[in-house]
């Protein structure tokens, strides 16, 4: 994989993560729900760009 991708990769895993601690919090109101929609959207996002980065290197490899 390039360092680009590696690097929003690794933005995507961080926020990921950064979402995983918010999560734990009980009363959600309605900016906690689109902060949590957003995050699902990254997490989405970052999972899509793993695959790419597969497919990619495996077509590298071939």
């Amino acid at each position: 994989m390039n360092g680009q991708m590696i690097k929003k990769l690794s933005a995507a895993v961080l926020m990921a993560l950064l979402a995983g601690g918010l999560a734990a919090c009980d009363n959600q109101g309605p900016a906690e729900e689109t902060g949590e929609s957003i995050d699902n959207s990254i997490g989405s996002a970052g999972e899509s760009i793993e695959s790419a980065g597969e497919s990619i290197e495996e077509a590298a490899e071939n």
